[in-house]
């Protein structure tokens, strides 16, 4: 998986970024808080990256900071977000904001954000108001295992789609073994665990 990506900015706009690196272009999905502080085109740009692998495309999303996409990495944890709509509400409301938000569990603001409903709302402040809150501005970035869980996670289900199963039986069955107690950050254990649930 692409981690980090630097090299010379060929062009940009507000969805996405081209970076051209050894000769070879990466289209990067950013949000607007990346568009505004990237440099301007034919300079260095360095970004830190998260794979997204479906199957039928490999998409990169990127980021200035770690803590930007530790932010993101926390919000694709949450059930019923995807990599787009995480994208999405950072665009649409400042890492800081949003944090306050799910430390007061602001529901109304949240909603306030495009692609964001009620229901998304409550998902948010019920899965992230005891992991964000506590954080500064500088400090918001996902826990090394959970964020190494995050991409196992990712990972297993990415495999699981390229063997012929649905996406949303998937994230079901990742979510009953989680809840089995049968998480793991190793990906052949839960990869098994998950098979043999989809097997039941």
């Amino acid at each position: 998986m692409i981690a980090l990506l630097t090299g010379k900015l060929v062009y940009k706009c507000f969805e996405y970024l081209i970076v051209n690196v050894g000769g070879v272009g990466y289209q990067v999905q950013i949000p607007l808080s990346t568009f505004y502080k990237v440099p301007q085109n034919d300079s260095e740009v360095s970004l830190h990256i998260y794979t997204h692998v479906r199957e039928d495309a490999l998409q990169l999303f990127g980021f200035l900071t770690p803590e930007e996409k530790g932010i993101f990495q926390l919000l694709v944890g949450v059930s019923g977000i995807g990599p787009r709509l995480a994208r999405n509400i950072l665009s649409g409301i400042p890492a800081e904001e949003l944090r306050q938000a799910l430390s007061s569990g602001d529901r109304g603001r949240l909603s306030a954000i495009p692609g964001v409903g009620r229901k998304t709302a409550e998902r948010l402040v019920l899965e992230l108001k005891d992991k964000i809150p506590g954080m500064s501005r500088d400090e918001v970035t996902v826990p090394e295992g959970e964020a190494g869980h995050l991409q196992v996670m990712d990972d297993v289900l990415s495999a699981l789609v390229n063997l012929g199963y649905r996406t949303g039986e998937v994230k079901k069955a990742l979510d009953r073994v989680g809840r089995e107690g049968k998480e793991e950050a190793d990906f052949e254990h839960l990869f098994k665990d998950t098979l043999r649930f989809l097997a039941r």
